[in-house]
């Protein structure tokens, strides 16, 4: 079930346009839909208004998943189901324990790290996601709104707003 959607956007040439044409916009209370950038931009963040992400958190908590599930996973083996003396070790060493702890937090950290941002995201397998022109992911900077539902007024004024920003180009387009 695809719902198709109208957008225009502006093409920049460089990040300081850009800077100045997301700061015009948000004081001019437009909705901005995504800004689409070669290479990440520093200060991007805080220009749009957007808060920190709390993927850290989530980072946390499947670290700490894979710390319980090591040191659980061996406690039980080493002292409940098959405790062996060996090297003159207890049958609780926790110091024998630290390099596979540390690598199964490691290990569950990326992994839900990166499950988490790809389910937040939309991205996965055989999902496409439409492109708007193919110069953004090379030298262009794009600044995008989203039309639908706009009457041509409206539409008109967004454009205005490209030609008052100096945007080098403006295109509608279905996606």
């Amino acid at each position: 079930m695809s719902t198709e959607k109208e957008v225009l956007f502006g093409l920049y040439n460089d990040e300081t346009e850009l800077m100045k044409a997301i700061t015009v916009a948000r004081e001019s209370h437009l909705d901005i839909m995504d800004v689409y950038t070669p290479f990440p931009v520093h200060g991007l963040d805080d220009v749009m208004g957007l808060s920190e992400s709390r993927l850290h958190i989530a980072g946390f908590v499947f670290g700490a998943l894979g710390t319980l599930t090591a040191l659980g996973v061996m406690s039980w083996v080493f002292t409940r189901d098959w405790p062996i003396i060996f090297g003159g070790k207890p049958y609780f060493s926790l110091p024998a324990f630290i390099p596979i702890t540390f690598e199964l937090t490691v290990l569950f950290a990326s992994i839900g790290m990166v499950v988490t941002f790809y389910t937040i995201c939309g991205l996965g397998p055989g999902v496409e996601n439409p492109i708007l022109d193919d110069r953004i992911t090379d030298d262009k900077f794009c600044l995008a709104f989203d039309t639908n539902g706009l009457d041509e007024a409206a539409v008109g004024n967004l454009k205005g707003f490209f030609q008052d920003t100096a945007a080098a180009e403006v295109h509608l387009k279905t996606i």
